[in-house]
């Protein structure tokens, strides 16, 4: 016969319970800990999960306000930008100011699929690479007052600034002659999301219907919430509200995945750092992917780089992968739009891709080209751990006074 618990066992077990005292205070702090833990985890990948809900809704507000403002004088609105140099200015000032290549990348995304021209698009694209080796290079002039610490610290930092601008240097002379990467892009964004690529295109296109029918709602009520405005200023507030989502949701979407993934990060750079270019290139790109942000990931290798433990030769590699991994945000984006403008969003995504896979094949590839970035690092970097100001001109001069010089000069 089964015995009840006598009354004032039950009384006390539900007192216990109601003041949060009861069995499950009584579990091991360990465990406690990790219940709380798991719960913080699954909160912040819920939080991921909502900003790049927003990421992607913002992108097509982008370009369906660009398209209302401009109408089909888009090209004419950016004759400006038209000289592929002021184009390139525009992304590095654009990405040093916002700290951001993804936030450069997705709205320049949004642009083009509401109507800018392709052939401004990639010069715009370009110069985010350039700019987002800025933050690094910040970190570095942390260790300004070890001179050996910062030497080493510094060339890890400009030699990734060192190969974006070499990358450039070769590839949009390429661009401007023969429209290699806008010709690359487009035939594989046809292949991929055209009625004629079989699975994979009917996969893509799924996909993007998918997505496109799930953000549409939010778009809508955004537009709706500016519909008061007078039809071209309706479109740019479209722009403004939008640009200032997708900053605010990229910088919360990294905020989240250095918290849940930095540590695993970093361990995937230790364990990878030494094991050949090609793992180390693998490695920076995943890890990039991991916190959705390349220069999260060249920042963790300056201090490695400072104290001695890795060298620049060895770190060199892993920078090229983190310049690869962040293209997965622009092609995120482009999945805010179907069916044609799907394409084109996509289009706008894969100059991204093709510009930093063939900058890394061309240039790493060669031994030659190979060592030209590492010279550049470490002769820039005797220069500034002898004299500060070199560090600071460097930077400056980078990444905020020639870009802005040039875009009011040409």
């Amino acid at each position: 016969m089964a015995v009840l618990p006598a009354p004032e066992k039950h009384e006390t077990l539900t007192t216990d319970l109601a003041a949060g005292t009861g069995a499950s205070s009584r579990l091991p702090a360990g465990l406690h800990h990790r219940f709380s833990a798991r719960t913080v985890n699954v909160l912040n990948w819920l939080i991921v999960a909502a900003s790049v809900y927003v990421l992607i809704t913002a992108v097509n507000v982008i370009g369906s306000g660009f398209s209302l403002a401009a109408g089909d004088r888009a090209a004419s609105l950016f004759e400006f930008a038209a000289n592929p140099i002021v184009g390139l200015m525009i992304g590095i000032a654009a990405t040093a100011l916002s700290q951001s290549s993804s936030t450069t990348t997705s709205v320049t995304v949004g642009l083009v699929a509401g109507g800018l021209p392709l052939g401004i698009a990639v010069p715009i694209i370009l110069g985010a690479n350039i700019g987002t080796t800025l933050t690094n290079t910040l970190v570095s002039l942390g260790m300004v007052r070890d001179k050996a610490q910062f030497r080493r610290g510094f060339a890890a930092a400009t030699v990734h600034d060192f190969f974006n601008l070499l990358a450039v240097a070769i590839f949009l002379p390429l661009e401007i002659a023969f429209g290699l990467l806008e010709r690359l892009a487009t035939a594989s964004a046809s292949a991929l999301s055209g009625t004629d690529g079989g699975i994979v295109a009917m996969i893509f296109g799924g996909l993007g219907t998918l997505v496109k029918g799930a953000t549409t709602p939010l778009a809508q009520l955004i537009t709706w919430s500016l519909g008061w405005l007078p039809g071209v200023w309706a479109g740019v507030a479209m722009i403004v509200v939008a640009i200032a989502l997708i900053l605010a949701v990229i910088n919360l979407i990294g905020r989240k995945l250095r918290a849940l993934l930095v540590g695993r990060a970093q361990r995937v750079l230790n364990s990878a750092i030494g094991r050949g270019p090609i793992t180390s290139i693998g490695s920076g790109a995943v890890v990039t992917v991991m916190v959705q942000s390349s220069s999260t990931t060249t920042a963790l290798m300056v201090p490695l780089a400072g104290s001695g433990a890795l060298t620049l030769r060895q770190l060199y590699p892993f920078a090229l992968g983190a310049n690869i991994g962040t293209t997965i945000t622009a092609l995120v984006a482009a999945f805010a739009f179907d069916g044609e403008l799907g394409t084109i969003a996509l289009t706008a995504a894969l100059v991204h891709l093709f510009f930093n896979v063939l900058g890394t094949a061309v240039i790493y590839g060669l031994p030659g080209i190979r060592e030209i970035p590492l010279k550049g690092a470490e002769w820039i970097s005797n220069l500034a751990a002898e004299r500060t100001l070199v560090a600071l001109a460097w930077v400056v001069g980078i990444f905020i006074a020639l870009p802005l010089l040039l875009i009011f000069l040409l």
